[in-house]
């Protein structure tokens, strides 16, 4: 596998090491439905985890963004972290929150997130 240096300065790529567990899904098919909204997979930067609470079933994330990156991130708009599209609850300067319910918990990475975590941040293409 290789990487350039755009990839490393932007992902948290540098900080994997053998058997990190990563999110994959495959490709969109031409023609199938829309589930969520559109991810290309180009990381626009890093968000960093800076707390986390459990709410019943589900952990309610909090993550600081760099400030180039903040006018895109809307109340109740769409990212995706670490390949995960999530809708954004709270928006307040540079940091927002996305709630994870148990699903997604399960079978995501996001089981494992904790505080202090870089995040892969991709704006949504919309915005």
């Amino acid at each position: 596998v290789e990487a350039w240096e755009e990839t490393l300065r932007l992902t948290n790529l540098t900080y994997w090491k053998e058997g990190t567990f990563v999110n994959l899904e495959r490709s969109l098919r031409f023609g199938a439905e829309v589930g969520g909204h559109l991810v290309s997979g180009h990381v626009d930067g890093l968000a960093e985890i800076i707390d986390q609470k459990s709410e019943g079933d589900a952990v309610r994330f909090f993550l600081k963004v760099p400030t180039r990156i903040t006018p895109f991130i809307v109340n109740k708009g769409s990212v995706a972290l670490n390949g995960t599209s999530l809708t954004v609850n709270c928006v307040e300067n540079n940091i927002f929150d996305v709630l994870i319910i148990r699903h997604t918990l399960e079978v995501t990475t996001w089981g494992q997130a904790k505080v202090g975590d870089p995040v892969n941040l991709e704006i949504d293409q919309l915005a």
